[in-house]
């Protein structure tokens, strides 16, 4: 089956042009998340990891999470590229996401900034933003991309997608 890329507009981005492996890259722009009706994290210092054919997975300062809104949690998984993720659950305001972000305590070579961050699965918090535009989250149960109006596909993750 081809894949039909959208052509990126004005300001808009492909993930088709996005590289593999993945680059890490600044992102300047205020992130807001929102879960039980309260800020979990908002924060100016946030890494995007861009790699083909995913959104964007924002990595967050794990020092800029509201106290004790972070705990561990079962499970850990493999990425070939940033190496061993460990699974944190959120919590805020009553609510508990269980499983809803990792980080990467020993990044691989070449991820090393990603060492103290935090990713989110954007549809297990009640609101993400980037600079002010709310977040869509990506399809699918296991990658974590934050889709916006800057970002075009189609994206990796939806049925019949594993393949990509």
């Amino acid at each position: 089956m081809a894949i039909q890329r959208a052509v990126p507009g004005p300001g808009q981005e492909s993930v088709w042009d996005y590289p593999r492996p993945p680059r890490v890259e600044p992102s300047r722009e205020r992130v807001v998340v929102r879960l039980g009706g309260e800020i979990v994290v908002s924060t100016r210092a946030a890494v995007r990891v861009l790699e083909t054919s995913h959104p964007p997975t924002y990595y967050l300062p794990a020092a800029d999470f509201a106290p004790d809104a972070l705990a561990s949690a079962p499970g850990a998984s493999m990425c070939e590229f940033k190496g061993r993720a460990a699974y944190l659950d959120v919590r805020a305001g009553g609510v508990i996401a269980s499983r809803a972000a990792w980080t990467y305590p020993s990044p691989l070579p070449g991820y090393e900034s990603l060492r103290g961050m935090i990713a989110l699965y954007p549809g297990a918090m009640d609101a993400c933003e980037i600079g002010g535009e709310l977040v869509r989250a990506q399809d699918g149960d296991f990658y974590g991309g934050w889709i916006t109006d800057r970002i075009v596909g189609p994206f990796k993750g939806a049925p019949g997608t594993l393949g990509w």
